[in-house]
């Protein structure tokens, strides 16, 4: 069988320094070859932004790393629609990373009932638009974050009365608010990881002291856990709402509501971190999975 194509980037392939694991891109592509090599596929790093990819040499594509996709999304799309007249697989498919991409998604995963907090999409982070927001979402605190982003990229968290920020702060277009969830500072972010539709492994994101954010680069520490009660239940009962189900891998990221029920915070569908490290069995088992998901498919 022809490589697999796992897309990075050189903005943080194959190191970033604000991380506390050295090569930590580089470190999950090391753990996919292992779990690749058996089948006698190999896993080749391709720089996506580059032009004059021949995709047609590899029997998929797998836009793990490319994590900066939100600054460059035209670029972005424009290799998904080569990748596809290549006629080369694409995970998750191309339109379901196309809708993955826009975070209104989340909007109407709510309308097909999957648990997902109260949601404004808005087309623009006007004072008044976020002002407005308050009342139209009945909370004192709110979280503004770009409809197209990653990492806590130009997002924001506002007080009732606060003054609402620079423009240079907040999401530059479109834009998702929703109410402040406490248990993200009390608990932290749960995240499950489900490779062909199987549940592989679970972890606790919980962020640092006087912080918000649920990302390793923001100081946020990630530990393995089993999953708690409810959880499970919660993340299939959104990934049975998704289209392209079953997907080959998705990380459901969840926080719990005041009545302690688990909503949904991101669908991750692109090109989700997987924690491979943080596996609770013996480490190499998600991998495996996962490498046994894109298989199936292939």
């Amino acid at each position: 069988m022809k490589p697999i194509a796992l897309l990075v980037t050189h903005d943080y392939y194959p190191s970033r320094p604000d991380r506390a694991e050295p090569d930590y891109a580089h470190n999950q592509l090391v753990l996919l070859r292992e779990a690749f090599a058996p089948s006698g596929v190999t896993i080749e790093p391709v720089f996506w932004q580059d032009d004059g990819t021949d995709w047609s040499r590899f029997s998929a594509v797998l836009p793990l790393l490319a994590w900066n996709y939100p600054q460059a999304t035209g670029t972005f799309l424009k290799r998904l629609d080569e990748i596809e007249a290549a006629g080369t697989s694409l995970f998750n498919g191309g339109d379901v990373i196309r809708a993955n991409m826009d975070k209104g998604y989340l909007a109407e995963l709510a309308r097909r009932g999957a648990p997902v907090p109260p949601t404004l999409a808005v087309e623009a982070c006007s004072p008044e638009v976020i002002l407005a927001s308050f009342d139209s979402l009945n909370a004192d605190e709110i979280i503004i974050k770009p409809r197209i982003g990653a990492g806590a990229w130009r997002q924001a968290r506002l007080k009732r009365g606060e003054p609402v920020p620079s423009a240079v702060v907040l999401p530059p277009a479109a834009a998702l608010i929703q109410p402040f969830l406490p248990a993200v500072t009390e608990e932290g972010e749960l995240s499950l990881l489900y490779f062909g539709g199987r549940f592989s492994h679970a972890l606790i994101k919980r962020p640092k002291a006087g912080d918000y954010r649920t990302q390793g680069q923001h100081g946020a520490v990630e530990t393995g856990i089993d999953a708690p009660e409810g959880a499970l239940e919660a993340a299939e009962a959104v990934l049975a709402k998704a289209d392209g189900t079953p997907l080959t891998y998705a990380r459901v990221d969840l926080v719990r509501g005041a009545d302690g029920n688990w909503l949904l915070m991101e669908l991750e569908l692109i090109e989700p971190w997987l924690y491979l490290t943080l596996d609770r069995q013996d480490g190499k088992h998600g991998a495996k999975l996962f490498a046994q998901a894109v298989l199936e498919r292939l």
